[in-house]
């Protein structure tokens, strides 16, 4: 099981999209130590019902507290793997400010 976050549109609830790409991304459980570790108990979902625009500094503390130790094995439960995962939802906050974050 892993953690599906997504930024929706604040009124319809719907998925936003980048050109022809949803704005969503499934992330292994595996990272859930370093998530709870930079992000607090709830992990990644502390930035559940923040715009992607709020959630950036979070996402930035985050991303500075994890090593840069990237494992081919993208299910390897690395600092650089989590941190892969948080670049990718900050790219989305980046490109899509005032969707909202909703995950499982």
């Amino acid at each position: 099981m892993g953690y599906d976050v997504k930024l929706v549109d604040p009124v319809s609830e719907r998925v936003l999209q980048l050109e022809e790409l949803k704005a969503e991304f499934n992330i292994t459980c595996n990272y859930k130590e370093h998530f709870v570790r930079t992000l607090g108990e709830k992990g990644v979902r502390a930035i559940y019902g923040m715009t992607g625009a709020a959630s950036l500094p979070i996402l930035d503390n985050a991303i500075n507290q994890l090593k840069e130790n990237v494992d081919d094995n993208y299910w390897a439960p690395t600092e650089g793997n989590a941190k892969r995962a948080l670049l990718c939802l900050k790219i989305l906050a980046e490109k899509l400010p005032n969707g909202i974050w909703q995950g499982n």
